[in-house]
């Protein structure tokens, strides 16, 4: 399948050129209109026409937005082509409007490209609604947290099967974090086993999600809506490769995610592994809520998969840079469980610095900086600031973990961060990396999960070190992050070595002969 280069600066420039007498006029009878009640909250220069289009860089925008932050303060407002946007900066302030003034703040923006790459399902992206309202139904059925118990024996099962393939292959470890984010959410949500690496259902999806993220980029989402004659330009018009990944996708989507449903319904009665997709078949669903379930079991694949495996690979990179942190969680792992068996969900409570190291995770290299932005419903007044009516609200979860009151040398790994000076777990340390109010993220409980069991086992059975070259040196990483669906890290040089081998039979020994090819 072709995929073609998507940036859109030459739509951009012609767009701005031909219709900035409009938004000049615009700007100029905006501003001899009268002002506000309340003025709005501080923030950059606005520009006419683009406003502060030029201040942001549209690869890493969390970046601007905590320098700004750091200049204007915990809640930021700026301006592109005509549009208001406020950023908040802080715990705090995202607490006080997303969750106490929940109701102003829980719908989402109206985004053009989401109708047109065929991802108006995701719930995620779905406006405040009864469809919304659906799909949350269906989540707290089967996400809660007493739910999410049954899931423990997969999420273990699969963490088992990434040790084996660490073990054969280890310059794969990228792969195999990407295969068992996917494994997880496959059999979670659908029952469905992935049999190998080169499945053609999770191959198809990943087409999906691959063409999402190139799609679904805030500026093309604001182009599209600034200039909505855009949306039905010909697919052969120069600048206009984001048309054709749009018809792709838009073909691809449903295809894709009907094959896992049929699976399950095929298999309902030859299994007892619940899945998201057997609750619901089992209970003889209406029409309404048939289609409700297919959603919800689409949007969990796009959302779980790539948060996963980019924060695991993360946590390889933690571990290599920092050897004493390695070594201080082994230790923990090695007094409270012993050689003769691996880790669990019952050890976590025992385990308080791998606890920390994992909150440490989230905080340093968070998978999500940046939220999927809401829209206030309601013109509001927020600490004698305006937020007006149709703004678009981001919380800025990278400022919240990079905050040096709360995290003093923000930049450096430090696990301890999150103990109490006698090595308890400090209370509410963790920063937020799932979201806020009404709409955080369904799936963290399933999330946190999988993640802690995957870097658990792997701290109990693998030493990560730093790669050496051919004269014998070690090779020093510079990590490279490309920014999708989640904020990904790209594949780097290190050492994967077994350091137990009474632990490493135990893995081997619990799939009888299992191959490479296998997981």
């Amino acid at each position: 399948m072709a995929y073609y280069s998507t940036h859109p600066i030459s739509l951009i420039a012609f767009c701005v050129v031909s219709t900035g007498t409009f938004w000049l006029t615009r700007y100029i009878w905006k501003g001899l209109s009268g002002g506000p009640k309340a003025p709005l909250p501080p923030g950059p220069r606005l520009l006419p026409v683009v406003g502060s289009l030029f201040d942001i860089d549209v690869s890493e925008p969390w970046l601007a937005y905590t320098r700004w932050a750091k200049k204007y303060g915990d809640i930021v407002h700026f301006r592109v082509l005509g549009k208001d946007h406020i950023v908040i900066n802080s715990e705090t302030v995202a607490r006080e409007l997303l969750e106490k003034r929940s109701k102003s703040y829980s719908d989402r923006p109206s985004v053009a490209t989401n109708h047109l790459f065929g991802l108006d399902f995701n719930t995620a992206l779905l406006p405040y609604s009864d469809r919304w309202k659906s799909h949350r139904k269906i989540y707290h059925q089967t996400f809660r947290p007493e739910s999410v118990v049954v899931y423990r024996a997969v999420q273990f099962q699969k963490a088992h099967i990434l040790l084996l393939s660490l073990l054969e292959s280890p310059d794969n470890f990228m792969m195999h974090l990407q295969t068992y984010g996917a494994s997880i959410i496959m059999s979670i949500v659908y029952g469905y086993e992935i049999t190998h690496r080169n499945d053609p259902v999770v191959a198809n999806i990943q087409k999906v999600i691959h063409l999402a993220a190139e799609g679904l980029t805030p500026e093309r989402a604001a182009l599209l809506g600034t200039f909505p004659f855009l949306r039905n330009i010909p697919a052969w018009f120069p600048g206009a490769a984001f048309k054709r990944n749009a018809l792709v996708c838009q073909k691809l989507a449903p295809e894709v995610f009907d094959a896992p449903i049929e699976h399950a319904k095929k298999n309902m009665s030859t299994t007892s592994a619940e899945s998201l997709v057997s609750q619901i078949l089992a209970q003889a669903p209406d029409q309404k809520t048939l289609q409700a379930m297919k959603d919800c079991a689409a949007s969990s694949f796009l959302a779980g998969t790539g948060t996963t495996e980019s924060t695991l690979s993360i946590f390889v990179l933690a571990m290599v840079l920092h050897p004493d942190v390695q070594e201080r969680a082994q230790m923990e792992i090695d007094t409270v469980i012993g050689e003769g068996r691996l880790p669990d969900s019952n050890d976590r409570p025992s385990l308080p610095y791998v606890e920390a190291l994992f909150r440490e995770l989230f905080r340093w290299h968070t998978a999500v900086p940046l939220s999927v932005p809401t829209v206030a419903a309601h013109e509001d007044v927020f600490n004698g600031y305006l937020i007006p009516k149709g703004a678009i609200i981001t919380t800025n979860q990278w400022a919240m973990a990079y905050d040096e009151d709360r995290y003093p040398d923000p930049y450096r790994f430090h696990p301890e961060r999150h103990l109490t000076e006698d090595g308890k777990l400090a209370t509410d340390s963790g920063a937020p990396a799932f979201g806020f109010g009404r709409r955080i993220c369904p799936g963290r409980y399933i999330g946190d999960a999988s993640v802690w069991i995957a870097l658990a086992s792997m701290l109990a059975l693998f030493r990560f070190e730093k790669a050496v070259d051919s004269e014998g040196q070690k090779v020093e990483i510079e990590p490279v992050f490309v920014t999708g669906v989640a904020r990904h890290l790209l594949a780097f040089p290190c050492s994967i070595k077994s350091r137990s081998a009474e632990r490493e039979e135990l893995v081997r020994s619990c799939f009888d002969g299992a191959t490479n090819k296998d997981v």
